[in-house]
């Protein structure tokens, strides 16, 4: 007996209701019927939960005045961030529901945490200016994840298009990071600060290209003094935190702008 059409269109409207996080695979039992198995993928999804954890006690602990701690935790979160997608691309879990929740999560890690650190710390005496460059930034995160959202699958993986945003939560955390560690007030540099701050959220919703190392291939065979360099690194990197993770993200930061006047002098003398 066929479905009555009212049983089968309540059974449509009742599947458009269904969460939008779950993830549903078919496959057939030993009868050959088929059987629908919905939920979503724990492993990757916890690293970005703990991302997301980190950002929002970034936030707090800013808010708090510990901001120290709020700097640290936004590096903490970069790491969390790195190691979803990897683990899910491994253990060949990605799904829909992923993507859009490590988007989320990064909105808030990478986009509000690093703007009310600065606020906090340097732009809370500008008065309107100062939150009105904090909104820069915050916009500028949100517009550059949604763009990185409807290009997946169409851009060149070897190159971001725009300055990540990670990228640009590690410029401005590394700066309160390092300046408070050396006792400096950020009042003291507020208008330093706010062109930073300006300056990687343009970045990020720039067109220039950044090299995104995801061409890197982590599963191969490498020679045994890539371990060394690989240890060395944590070494400096260990030495002394936030001054060299500074460093780090600032040269990253400024090599997109400096490749993009380089190919516009050459295209200019081939001209």
């Amino acid at each position: 007996m066929s479905e009555r059409p009212e049983e089968s269109n309540k059974g449509s409207a009742a599947e458009s209701l269904l969460p939008i996080d779950e993830h549903i695979e078919e496959e057939r039992d030993a009868e050959g019927r088929k059987v629908r198995h919905r939920g979503i993928y724990l492993l990757p999804n916890l690293f970005t939960t703990a991302n997301l954890f980190a950002g929002f006690y970034s936030i707090v602990s800013a808010i708090n005045g510990n901001l120290y701690v709020a700097a640290a935790t936004v590096f903490v979160a970069m790491v969390l961030d790195g190691l979803d997608g990897r683990v899910a691309r491994l253990t060949n879990t990605q799904s829909a529901f992923g993507a859009e929740y490590d988007s989320l999560s990064d909105m808030v890690a990478f986009g509000l945490a690093p703007a009310i650190l600065a606020f906090e710390w340097a732009l809370s005496g500008m008065g309107k200016v100062g939150w009105m460059i904090a909104f820069v930034y915050v916009a500028g995160a949100a517009l550059r994840l949604a763009r990185f959202n409807t290009q997946i699958g169409k851009a060149d993986k070897r190159f971001f298009i725009g300055l990540a945003s990670p990228a640009a939560a590690g410029v401005v955390a590394g700066t309160v990071w390092a300046f408070s560690d050396l006792g400096i007030q950020g009042s003291n540099i507020a208008s330093l600060v706010a062109l930073l701050v300006a300056g990687t959220g343009m970045l990020m919703v720039s067109n220039i290209k950044y090299y995104s190392f995801k061409d890197l291939d982590l599963k191969g065979r490498v020679p045994f003094v890539a371990i060394l360099v690989v240890v060395l690194l944590f070494a400096v990197v260990f030495s002394d935190p936030p001054r060299i993770l500074l460093l780090i993200f600032l040269v990253y930061a400024v090599s997109g702008p400096v490749q993009y006047l380089l190919q516009w002098w050459r295209r200019k003398r081939a001209s």
